[in-house]
């Protein structure tokens, strides 16, 4: 069970790397010499996608996709040997990092090391023939979970990993493999080592009613928040994604978030993200610049863990290839001081160990974290609203944790920002004056 997930979690910032298209030469030295720079940041940890050798049978692209595994027990010898990994963990470590790994256990590569070995953990057609039960998943074949000597090899394997130095797994598509395997790997790792962070990539709700109409597992969220710590907050994605696109759905979507925290436990953990490498970079996906400041702020402000993917720090507008080379262009590292200060106040005090509450969607979102003897109250304009707007605190002078630049409340007004300001302020706000009800309690 995760209930004994420390409350720090909530305020964790995680920082995506994909090896391959990291560096000059797609290295874990490459990465390495990068570390300090995304330290600096303020994040927390660094997840590495799949960083195993990449199948070739049936592979998409020229290099195949670092989801389409071999072996779950070695690296990728393009990226460099284990002995490279491990010093990589260490050095990370030194510097007050911890480092995820991927775990895909829905599926291997057509020529993993396991289908000659033990054909009979694959699904299998009518023929006997390996498939995935996800046809656009062509390079991949889906695993069986009703053998215990497959539990058992995949716990090791993970136990191997901890062993070398990494400090938690991100599990691909966690919701459509066994609750109870999580459960065991999860106790079994803890084992090994104590405080482990469980990543878990829960998936759309409409793909978790697709696969239950066709007799397939799916689980909820709520359901795999029994083994895992963290999740994705995919189950609201799509109401998201179009309140970026369509201003007018933002209140759909601000209005969902109390309701989203109130239908899973009470120990659940959202990730938040503007983007990642399955999305389009929210420089590229918002209306303008200005709103994807806006709606990077919000999500890191936001209630839960906050993700940064790579080459998000350089205002990049391109989702790069999982199959190709395909490079982060780095330029001049431009948001490099936003994301650092919006890190930063994600370890504020007040965010720490005050109450979260979104107080307004309309002419902007609007969110406060208090605590009992002061609060940060933030203004993110995702739908590029221009003029004043009434807000709940006191007339006077506050400095903008974002800028530095001092704003101006008057006779209850301030001036609608460009992008996003974050205000402390003393003593408790009055709300209920301000609250925007929301469509969904």
């Amino acid at each position: 069970m995760a209930q004994d997930t420390p409350e720090t979690y909530r305020h964790l910032v995680l920082y995506e790397i994909y090896v391959r298209n990291h560096g000059r030469s797609g290295t874990f030295a490459d990465v390495t010499a990068d570390l300090p720079r995304i330290r600096s940041l303020g994040v927390d940890v660094v997840w590495f996608m799949p960083i195993h050798p990449i199948g070739q049978l049936n592979k998409k692209g020229s290099l195949g996709c670092p989801y389409s595994i071999q072996d779950y027990r070695e690296v990728n010898p393009e990226y460099g040997t284990k002995e490279e990994f491990r010093l990589l963990c260490q050095y990370a470590h030194a510097l007050g990092l911890k480092v995820m790994i991927d775990v895909v256990y829905n599926h291997t590569a057509h020529d993993s090391v396991l289908i000659a070995q033990h054909p009979e953990w694959f699904h299998q057609d009518e023929n006997g023939r390996p498939v995935t039960t996800v046809p656009e998943w062509s390079d991949v074949i889906d695993l069986r979970y009703d053998d215990p000597a497959l539990w058992d090899y995949l716990i090791e394997s993970l136990k191997g990993w901890v062993e070398l130095g990494v400090d938690g797994f991100r599990c691909d598509v966690a919701s459509v493999v066994p609750l109870a395997f999580w459960q065991r790997a999860r106790q079994e790792v803890a084992a090994v080592k104590p405080g482990v962070i469980w990543l878990a990539e829960s998936v759309h709700t409409g793909f978790v009613v697709h696969r239950r109409r066709h007799g397939l597992m799916a689980q909820s969220d709520g359901e795999i928040h029994q083994a895992f710590d963290l999740s994705y907050d995919y189950d609201i994605w799509p109401l998201w994604q179009t309140a970026v696109a369509d201003p007018t759905a933002v209140p759909l979507y601000a209005g969902i978030l109390p309701f989203q925290k109130g239908i899973y436990p009470a120990h659940t953990i959202k990730m938040r993200c503007v983007e990642n490498h399955d999305q389009p970079r929210i420089m590229q996906h918002a209306p303008s610049r200005a709103q994807a400041l806006a709606w990077t702020a919000f999500q890191a402000f936001n209630e839960g863990a906050f993700l940064i993917y790579a080459g998000q720090e350089s205002e990049n507008t391109h989702t790069p290839s999982l199959f190709d080379v395909d490079k982060v262009i780095w330029r001049d590292y431009g948001l490099q001081e936003f994301l650092t200060r919006l890190c930063r106040l994600k370890k504020d005090p007040v965010q720490m160990t005050g109450q979260f509450e979104v107080v307004t969607a309309v002419p902007a979102i609007s969110a406060v974290w208090q605590s009992a003897n002061e609060g940060l109250y933030g203004v993110f304009n995702v739908s590029g609203a221009e003029g004043v707007m009434p807000t709940p605190l006191p007339d006077g002078q506050y400095v903008d944790g974002l800028t530095d630049r001092v704003l101006v409340v008057r006779d209850g007004e301030m001036m609608t920002p460009e992008t996003a300001v974050i205000l402390r302020f003393p003593g408790q706000l009055a709300l209920d004056a301000h609250r925007q009800a929301s469509p969904f309690l």
